[in-house]
């Protein structure tokens, strides 16, 4: 289908299959809510005071405006679907609304290079969890080499909850963080900026509708339960997080900043590219049956290509394109977006609409396809080496990671992420 959206047609992004939404701003004024369409936003809110949607599509659309998606979120799979019905009608090539929409002109379809984006919406709660098998493989062989996964890994899906608040939109740099380290020859720790600050490649996932606190959520249900998709870098301090992790987990070595992309890839959006959950290798305990629905497995699984590319302060001097690091897949996950949701509640756990969850890292088989520095140069021990002669162990302050995703399927064609992007500054410096 092509868009009457010129630039929409053959965007390796936001074609007319896509239409993610998002949260946007024109000149630091309010905050509003759109759909991303080739290089355009569409303005819901001048959409809906034009009468252009009706019944339940009116509802949604009320419910999306005001700067934040989470009275979006709040409303069924259903209502979200007719909303998407009605925006896939309007902008369509034949659309019976074409001359009523182009009259409102940039009131309606904003440049995207004129806005600024945000956080989609108002996280109250942010849980990360570690399902990409290959990453916790490498990680616990620097540790455990002879037994690098715990014995709960292939039984539960791991997870801790991590920090909202510092949770930031794609293109907002941060600070390098600083905070207690031990260094190999010291027996004491000392207070230090992060010496091996790392990023890390996951998927987020926006929880839809919520559920009552002591109701888990089914996990043949638990579909139903997810909004959307987005990318997510969870960055790392490995140093803080090698001195604080035991034995209560992560702590300040992940809470001072999270970058996610900042559209809305919406589940509907996402049902031409499900494919099967990957079998488990042979002799792989099989999930508990809270966590086993035969449609999940056979369906359950997104077949999304993940990439990773690094530019540095002189690669950016040098005005050098940015240089792939990896490419992995969502299909590295070990467990599947909806036993995330059905896990997450078997003990009665409330989720709310616009909850957050991270994958974990999404490292896959290969060392092209790993998703964090730690991996690449095995805890250090072996630089990556840049096409400029730049060697990266850990980032350096002016270093920009750069995540992007992308669906593609013959007969289908593709529907992309947008960027997930960030620039490390220098730590600030304290008198202590």
């Amino acid at each position: 289908m092509n868009s009457w959206v010129s630039s929409a047609n053959g965007h390796p992004d936001f074609s007319i299959g896509n239409l993610p939404l998002g949260v946007f701003s024109v000149a630091g004024g309010k905050r509003r809510t759109g759909v991303a369409i080739g290089d355009q936003i569409y303005d819901l809110q001048v959409a809906l005071q034009a009468g252009l949607f009706t019944g339940v599509a009116e509802e949604v659309a009320t419910a999306a405006v005001g700067g934040s998606l989470n009275g979006f979120f709040a409303r069924s799979r259903h209502e979200r679907k007719a909303l998407r019905d009605c925006l896939t009608a309007l902008l369509a090539e034949g659309s019976t609304q074409i001359q009523e929409q182009q009259r409102l002109g940039e009131a309606l379809l904003v440049p995207t290079s004129n806005c600024q984006l945000h956080v989609p919406a108002r996280i109250q709660d942010y849980t990360d969890f570690y399902v990409g098998i290959h990453h916790a493989e490498n990680v616990g062989k620097l540790f455990r080499p002879d037994s690098p996964l715990m014995p709960n890994y292939k039984h539960v899906p791991i997870g801790y909850h991590g920090r909202a608040s510092t949770i930031i939109a794609s293109g907002q740099a941060f600070v390098r963080p600083s905070g207690q380290i031990k260094l190999p020859d010291s027996e004491l720790p000392i207070y230090s900026p992060s010496r091996r600050l790392d990023y890390e490649l996951e998927v987020g996932l926006w929880i839809g509708s919520g559920n009552e606190m002591g109701e888990p959520i089914d996990i043949r249900d638990a579909r139903e339960h997810i909004a959307g998709l987005c990318l997510l870098n969870d960055w790392s301090a490995r140093d803080i997080q090698a001195w604080e992790y035991q034995p209560l987990g992560p702590f300040l070595s992940k809470s001072f900043a999270s970058t996610i992309s900042p559209w809305v890839v919406m589940a509907e959006a996402l049902e031409p590219f499900r494919c099967a959950q990957p079998l488990r290798p042979l002799g792989d305990p099989s999930p508990l049956p809270y966590l086993y629905d035969e449609e999940d497995q056979n369906s359950g699984a997104f077949d999304i290509k993940l990439e990773v590319l690094m530019l540095t302060s002189r690669m950016r001097e040098e005005d050098a394109a940015p240089f792939r690091l990896s490419l992995s897949n969502t299909l590295n996950m070990y467990f599947t977006f909806a036993q995330l949701v059905a896990h997450h509640t078997v003990n009665g756990c409330q989720l709310n609409p616009g909850d957050f969850f991270g994958t974990g890292t999404l490292s896959g088989p290969t060392p092209e396809s790993l998703g964090s520095l730690l991996e690449m140069t095995e805890g250090g021990k072996h630089p990556v080496t840049l096409p400029n002669g730049e060697t990266r162990i850990f980032l350096e302050d002016g270093d920009e990671i750069i995540l992007k995703a992308r669906c593609e399927r013959e007969g289908v064609g593709s529907i992309g992420f947008g960027e997930c992007r960030a620039i490390v500054l220098p730590a600030r410096k304290r008198h202590l």
